[in-house]
């Protein structure tokens, strides 16, 4: 019997054309092996959570993840609460695909993303929860991350990530810092501060820079607070993002790693949390690095090994080979490494 497989597409998504890709998708998933099935996501809140929670109680092996970051990251939100989890593969087909970026998974064609799984390797990559939800990639608040929320969602479609940038040059000379108090591993930072941002690889809206060490599977976020909201402050602190992410060593950031956060905001106010790029409720929060909690299909050869937590690497190459010797399946999903799919 061959393990089961579900693919969770947005309709909506790339420009609204994910439609005409469906049935090939499910065909790439067949060759690798999978009874493959299909399901499409409604206007019902959470769509995609709920049914990526259904699936991963069903026992699917895997989950394949259609869509934007957003869509992503309800996928996600579906499967990361339970204690047997499909792997999951991912197709692009939003506006930064942040993290499809990272896993070098190709952007801008479906059935070529769709293929990655063809390839057999994965990573067990880390997931974020923050309270009572999950992230994939980035949690962020402060004044400096509400730009995603004003940028209309056919905005997006429409004009792909250009659409942030306008957004942002408008929103830039008007950001301040508030009062935060960001309790981490290792310290505690009481002061202003325009934002604060978590990541978990190295691609954070369509840069490679913003955490140019971040490595992934290995149980830690990647830290930054920005200390400050001077306009003058923030452009030269994009411009050393764009030099070769040499802002980690401005007297106005703190970068560091850590396994949780806790972040409120100093005065009472409200300080919105970002999750993936979309609104995810508002500070207190406490956030906990889930240290490679879902295995996920990528280009594992074509990521730099900086990126890679070296551990990680050796522990998947070393279960496959005793997979190979012993004839057994050690990872739980369904298949042999070095063997032929039947």
């Amino acid at each position: 019997m061959r393990p089961r497989a579900r693919l969770i597409y947005n309709p909506t998504s790339g420009n609204e054309g994910m439609r005409r890709y469906v049935a090939d998708i499910l065909d790439v998933m067949e060759q690798a092996g999978y009874e493959a099935s299909a399901f499409q996501t409604t206007a019902e809140p959470f769509s995609a959570k709920k049914e990526a929670s259904r699936a991963t109680e069903a026992g699917f092996a895997l989950i394949v993840g259609a869509g934007g970051d957003g869509t992503i990251n309800e996928v996600v939100n579906g499967i990361a609460p339970h204690k047997h989890r499909p792997k999951l593969a991912i197709i692009p087909a939003g506006t930064t695909n942040d993290y499809a970026r990272a896993l070098r998974i190709p952007r801008e064609d479906p059935v070529a993303a769709a293929k990655v799984i063809l390839k057999g390797q994965t990573l067990r990559m880390d997931i974020g929860q923050a309270n009572n939800h999950y992230f994939m990639n980035i949690a962020a608040g402060g004044l400096l991350t509400e730009l995603t929320y004003q940028v209309p969602s056919e905005f997006k479609s429409i004009f792909g990530y250009f659409a942030y940038v306008v957004k942002a040059a408008e929103m830039l000379p008007a950001i301040q810092s508030v009062p935060m108090h960001l309790e981490y591993d290792d310290g505690v930072y009481d002061g202003p501060a325009s934002m604060f941002l978590l990541a978990m690889t190295n691609s954070v809206g369509g840069f490679e820079q913003i955490v140019p060490d971040s490595s992934m599977g290995d149980g830690k976020f990647s830290l930054i607070v920005v200390k400050t909201g001077n306009f003058g402050d923030m452009l030269v602190l994009i411009a050393k993002v764009l030099n070769g992410g040499r802002h980690v060593d401005d007297s106005n950031i703190i970068y560091t790693k850590t396994s949780k956060l806790v972040a409120t905001r100093s005065d009472g106010g409200e300080m919105k949390i970002n999750l993936d790029g979309d609104y995810g409720g508002s500070a207190p929060m406490t956030f906990l690095n889930l240290k490679q909690h879902i295995e996920m299909f990528a280009n594992v050869d074509e990521i730099p090994k900086k990126n890679l937590d070296i551990d990680l690497v050796r522990q998947q190459g070393y279960l496959e080979e005793v997979e190979h010797i012993s004839h057994q399946d050690l990872n739980g999903d369904g298949q042999i490494s070095g063997e032929d799919k039947k």
